[in-house]
């Protein structure tokens, strides 16, 4: 691995009889790696299984953001930036195949290299790796972009870096990572950083947000052209240095991405049904079925794909924020579950054709099982059973209302709760026993109609209650402010979670982050039982015991009764220029993040 050292005659002799004991695993460089077992694709695969090697290059992609952006800096908390710049616009030492739950592949890095226990890993860039301005990709680029993002990135890069112990250059072209707690997951999630350039930073501060700096990558595309606040044009570099690599094999085929942003979803649409955006994805599948009759639909301009996955259904929908009273008290969070009043709401919004979600990991071998927890999943549980909520060790399922408009079962239950908890109906409203009306604020973001109707049918039975509700509805950068400071009492959710849960669950439900503005956790879940399952994840060796913590961790945050669900989105629906087209093969993720573009081209019939 090119260290600097020859090793004497006696280390050489302890090194052969070590390798030679029984069960003893020496470690050596390999092209890729798997959370468990081996990677499905060996060191001289050709290309990702879901790509098309002879897609042709060119053309463009157009697509719709609701908001706007005044940032270009997608590694920082402060600034609001266009999501696919981080994804886009850098390269990481390992990528990530799609069709894999967990597996990465060599990408900067020619190989990576580890210990059967995961304490350490290391990585041997390729000497072709550039950046966009031509110069190299070193070690002291790979050093820097781990330190900075560790002490001065986004939360989201934060914890990880606590979990390096030493970080040492091993070679004129590796590094090495030691990791200061058992972890396996630690060894992939490393590989996934992306790679800045030092010298580009110099004499600026980090921290800073603005558009006055255009990220030099190391990735297909550069930033081409900015419109503040409307639009960004990134253009494939043909100078790119990794054309040639297996893994980018049928990928980044597309000329050039123009994200475009509009006020609201409606002008989005607008401006797609106008030829103005060439792709638009559509979450609501009542609007799928009703409103993509158009022109361009109907003469085969447009065509409407829809795209199945084998991915959880992450969570989507109202998440209450148990930093604040009321909803410190789970009873209040059931009653407010009890109260939305789903199956209503379903058949009004979408017509009744989109499942709801019943779990964090529904639609996967990783949801909870109906019913009390049993073997490895309650032997996990157990030892918490003091500061579980209800449901977690016995069974806990969402309600289901009669569908009615009035779902008077339902209210009843959700009135019984709220009395358990103090709040009674006082001269027409809910107050509490000092006299104190319920009174919330449901933070809306600007632009997402959709979820607005949900919300107004929602809030029209809490106003039955006897609530006081606000509606406070704010532009995306006040919005972004308040979520990263917690400054709400409800708000919209969504979080995607994959095949693989792994450190991120830290982020999204850990206690250690609950109160650190910018992390994930929404809710400011706090509890000994979920940090424990999260540990458990992360400490699993065999598939059996992932699977029994998963689903151990997905009980506690459902009894936790954190977020309010509503519906799965077990397939995306994407309608689109005839010339984009996309491969037959699909990967068990489907569309995810940036499944279009990478996979995607542009062909004229």
């Amino acid at each position: 691995m090119g260290r600097q050292r020859i090793p004497s005659p006696k280390a050489v002799l302890i090194a052969i009889v070590v390798a030679s004991l029984p069960g003893h695993s020496v470690a050596e460089p390999q092209h890729a790696i798997a959370m468990y077992g081996e990677p499905a694709l060996p060191p001289d695969y050709v290309a990702l299984p879901y790509v098309n090697p002879d897609a042709p290059i060119g053309g463009r992609i157009v697509t719709g953001e609701v908001g706007s952006f005044d940032s270009l800096n997608p590694y920082i908390l402060k600034g609001s930036v266009p999501w696919q710049l981080r994804f886009l616009t850098s390269e990481s030492l390992m990528g990530r195949s799609w069709d894999e739950p967990f597996t990465l592949y060599g990408l900067l890095a020619e190989t990576i290299e580890t210990d059967p226990n995961r304490s350490w890993v290391e990585f041997t860039l390729r000497e072709e790796a550039r950046f966009s301005d031509g110069s190299p990709v070193t070690i002291e680029d790979v050093m820097w972009s781990y330190e900075t993002l560790g002490t001065e990135g986004h939360p989201r890069y934060l914890g990880f870096w606590q979990n390096v112990a030493s970080m040492e250059q091993t070679g004129p072209r590796s590094v090495r990572f030691t990791f200061s707690e058992e972890n396996r997951e630690l060894a992939l999630i490393i590989g996934l950083r992306p790679i800045l350039k030092k010298a580009q930073w110099d004499g600026i501060e980090f921290t800073d947000s603005g558009l006055d700096v255009i990220p030099i990558t190391s990735a297909p595309y550069v930033v081409d052209e900015v419109d503040p606040g409307r639009s960004v044009t990134l253009r494939r570099n043909p100078d790119y240095w990794g054309w040639d690599l297996p893994f980018r094999n049928g990928q980044q085929n597309i000329e050039e991405i123009v994200m475009e942003f509009f006020g609201d979803g409606t002008a989005q649409f607008e401006a797609f049904k106008a030829g103005i955006l060439n792709s638009n994805r559509e979450f609501n599948v009542a609007k799928w079925n009703s409103q993509y009759e158009f022109p361009a639909t109907r003469s085969g301009d447009v065509i409407k794909s829809v795209i199945p996955h084998q991915r959880p259904s992450g969570m989507t929908g109202f998440v209450m924020n148990t930093r604040r009273a009321p909803f410190d008290d789970w009873r209040v969070r059931d009653a407010m579950i009890t109260a939305f009043n789903f199956e209503f709401i379903n058949e009004a919004v979408t017509g009744g054709e989109q499942p709801r979600i019943t779990s964090y990991f529904s639609n996967s071998p990783l949801a909870m099982q109906d019913g009390p927890a049993e073997g490895r999943v309650r032997a996990l549980l157990e030892p918490f059973a003091g500061d579980l909520y209800p449901g977690a060790l016995d069974g806990y399922a969402l309600p289901v209302a009669d569908g009615s408009e009035r779902n008077r079962a339902g209210m009843r239950a959700a009135i019984d709760r709220l009395e358990e908890a103090g709040w009674t109906v006082q001269d027409g409203a809910l107050k509490n026993e000092s006299g104190e009306p319920f009174a919330i604020e449901i933070l809306f973001k600007q632009g997402e109609m959709e979820n607005r109707a949900v919300l107004d049918i929602y809030v029209q039975s809490l106003e039955r209650l006897g609530m006081d509700v606000d509606i406070a509805t704010v532009d995306p950068a006040q919005y972004n402010e308040r979520t990263d400071g917690y400054d709400f009492d409800m708000t919209f959710y969504r979080r995607g979670l994959s095949l693989s849960p792994g450190n991120e669950q830290r982020l999204y439900f850990g206690s250690e982050g609950a109160d650190t503005p910018g992390r994930r956790n929404l809710m400011g879940a706090k509890s000994p039982a979920i940090d424990a399952m999260i540990n458990s994840i992360l400490a699993s060796e065999s598939n059996e015991d992932f699977l029994a913590a998963t689903r151990a961790l997905d009980r506690t945050l459902m009894a936790g009764r954190y977020v309010i669900p509503i519906y799965q989105y077990n397939v995306s629906f994407i309608a689109h220029a005839k010339e984009l087209k996309y491969p037959e093969t699909l990967p068990i993720y489907g569309d995810w993040f940036t499944w279009q573009p990478d996979v995607w081209w542009y062909e004229e019939d």
